[in-house]
């Protein structure tokens, strides 16, 4: 590898607000913010909206799409267009 292209990594915490679960890992983003960590340390924290511990796909808790009601729900707004004929 060539030396001084790559950014440097280094730890940093991610903090998902919707599960309330912190996790320290290494990354590459900066930011301004910091927070005391388990061990001790201040690390720098980045807030995310979502992570596998809250989203529905690792949680388990994905929700039924209604496709059919939406077929119906469209159909009723523009009509039902029939099919051109050659």
């Amino acid at each position: 590898m060539r030396p001084f292209i790559h950014p440097e990594s280094r730890p940093v915490v991610f903090r998902d607000r919707a599960a309330d679960v912190a996790f320290l890992t290494r990354s590459t983003a900066r930011s301004s913010r910091t927070i005391e960590w388990e061990d001790g340390n201040a690390y720098p924290l980045i807030d995310v909206e979502i992570s596998s511990a809250s989203h529905p796909f690792h949680t388990g808790n994905s929700r039924v799409v209604d496709t059919a009601g939406r077929v119906e729900r469209f159909e009723r707004r523009y009509g039902r267009a029939a099919a051109p004929r050659h």
